[in-house]
């Protein structure tokens, strides 16, 4: 499933996202000349990053939500393209260097789906470089949402909910891209924990991107209203660090693959 996400809201609330994002890019080992598809572009401030490192070459950064992309095509760099498209539906063959996607593929529930898809987009020899949700991410976040879905003033908001986010361990990604052929695979789970300097940016996280599908469920407005404040001042008794931040536990799987 496909959501619907404020652009502006998330480039202001995507600070530590970004921060991994150019930890990801530092990584790439570029000519210039690339052809580079980014998966879940997002606002496209770390797709911009790319297009900067391969002024002989092209990015397409693709996303589902209109709104990201609206946001997006604010740069102006030429050879940068961003397209609504959702990432299960590409179809391209034998056309990119690198697929690059960062904080994005915990979306994504149908990741064999994903693998084979990005192999066929992929040139000989040609590299995924992902970074996304692996498992124990957000841990405080997800008890939270769990315990307030199941309160007994919001549990009947959430029938027949579908949960959003996919999160895999290490050693499964290993097999999916063995099993789809790829080579010299890495997987990796990385500890990103942030501490947000302060309760309005950890709220700021909160509404965008994290409460979008659990909020687009609720019908609503009123009872919107509830789930979203009950979380959000949960979340920060939760968090509470006594120097004044916000803590939150972040566990990335770190991949790539060739070829």
């Amino acid at each position: 499933m496909a959501y619907e996400f404020d652009g502006e809201k998330y480039k202001i609330a995507a600070t530590h996202q970004r921060t991994i994002g150019e930890n990801v890019i530092a990584s790439l080992a570029l000519r210039g000349n690339e052809n580079i598809l980014d998966l879940g572009c997002g606002d496209g401030a770390v797709t911009e990053q790319l297009a900067k490192l391969v002024p002989e070459g092209r990015v397409l950064g693709i996303d589902a939500s209109k709104g990201m992309i609206q946001t997006a095509r604010k740069s102006l760099l030429r050879n940068l393209e961003f397209e609504c498209m959702d990432i299960c539906d590409i179809s391209f063959e034998e056309e990119f260097d690198l697929i690059f996607s960062n904080a994005a593929l915990h979306w994504v529930k149908d990741h064999e789906r994903l693998v084979l898809s990005a192999k066929r987009a992929l040139k000989k020899n040609g590299v995924i470089r992902w970074n996304f949700g692996g498992r124990g991410n957000c841990s405080n976040l997800i008890q939270v949402l769990m315990n307030c879905m199941s309160s007994e003033k919001c549990k009947a908001f959430f029938d027949g909910f579908e949960w959003p986010w996919f999160m895999p361990a290490p050693d499964f990604y290993s097999e999916l891209l063995t099993r789809a052929g790829f080579k010299g695979i890495k997987a990796v789970l990385q500890n990103a924990d942030c501490h947000y300097p302060d309760a309005s940016a950890m709220e700021k996280w909160i509404d965008q991107p994290c409460l979008v599908p659990f909020l687009e469920h609720i019908k609503n407005d009123d009872a919107k209203i509830l789930f979203r404040n009950d979380v959000v001042s949960e979340m920060l008794r939760k968090t509470a660090c006594n120097d004044g931040t916000y803590f939150e536990s972040f566990r990335r799987i770190d991949i790539a693959a060739v070829k």
